[in-house]
């Protein structure tokens, strides 16, 4: 995955070029210091994706990625967490708030990858016949007054609440007027398992299970006594 990254400040650039040589898939094919040089870039080499700062002199970098066409996938890397909304809107793959360690920086890009991978390979078909379920690598939610397509390798979980489900995939929990039990019967079984009646979790997002809670992030979900049997037995199948 070819990335960019673009910081006003040398020491920022220096760790994300750290961090990159760590990462297998990450291909770091320049640093720049201001958006003039990353348009240089850009113009004459492919980039999946720009790991991108905020503040800096004479533009912003939400004001660069408004005036791209058709930019790659971004990482907001800086130090003012009160631009994440914005950073949402523009559909950032997530938002780094610095300094950030490593493993922050790790599960930002490889969510990335994921998404980098799933495009790059949308149109090969499976070798075997499986369920027009198992083929759909999304949704269409329902937000508010609009329709949005959402990517099931984005979501962590999902929170049931009476009528409404919240969907937790990065920066901003998505909200849609739903039950958790009809949405349930939209995922593909094998990925997603509910663990509690107001939880459902992908399970290639746990992080670890902990006394009967399941840690995701940063966030610890509950594991109800009557979804124990199915999820254990969900675990043992892939343990090593």
């Amino acid at each position: 995955m070819k990335c960019l990254a673009i910081d006003d400040e040398p020491l920022a650039l220096n760790i994300i070029k750290d961090f990159c040589s760590k990462i297998d898939f990450m291909d770091l094919i320049s640093c720049c210091t201001n958006p003039v040089e990353a348009v240089k870039v850009l113009n004459h080499q492919e980039v999946d994706l720009i790991f991108l700062d905020i503040q800096m002199p004479n533009i912003t970098g939400l004001e660069f990625i408004k005036a791209i066409d058709k930019p790659p996938m971004i990482i907001f890397t800086t130090a003012y967490s009160n631009y994440a909304l914005d950073g949402f809107e523009l559909n950032a793959i997530d938002y780094l708030v610095k300094p950030f360690a490593f493993e922050r920086f790790f599960r930002a890009v490889n969510k990335a990858y994921e998404m980098f991978y799933l495009r790059k390979n949308k149109n090969i078909q499976p070798a075997t016949t499986v369920s027009h379920q198992n083929t759909q690598r999304y949704l269409m939610i329902k937000v508010e007054y609009s329709t949005v397509k959402l990517e099931l390798d984005r979501i962590l979980f999902i929170e049931g609440l009476k009528d409404y489900v919240k969907i937790y995939c990065g920066i901003r929990p998505v909200l849609t007027k739903t039950t958790l039990k009809n949405l349930e019967e939209k995922l593909p079984q094998n990925e997603f398992i509910r663990v509690h009646k107001s939880y459902i979790v992908q399970f290639s997002k746990i992080n670890s299970i902990e006394n009967n809670r399941i840690l995701i992030g940063e966030k610890r979900i509950p594991i109800g006594n009557q979804y124990k049997t199915q999820f254990y037995n969900m675990v043992d199948s892939k343990r090593i």
